[in-house]
């Protein structure tokens, strides 16, 4: 479980099991407030990694050729 414990100026502090961690207020939704249990999900952009990839081996090839 994730709980919003307070908020420290661009930063939310997050409660756990484990212990606070901080997060940027920005990934939050517009409307938590202190209090509100979070749910976290974390996806691979398959696409974006792909075109990351692609850019760093041209990148590779230009100073390597």
């Amino acid at each position: 479980m994730y709980i919003i414990d307070s908020f420290e100026e661009e930063w939310a502090v997050i409660e756990t099991k484990k212990g606070p961690f901080r997060l940027p207020r920005a990934l939050l939704p517009v409307n938590a407030r202190e209090g509100d249990v979070l749910r976290i999900t974390i996806e691979k952009d398959t696409d974006e990694t792909q075109k990351r990839k692609n850019t760093m081996e041209k990148r590779m090839n230009d100073l390597f050729e």
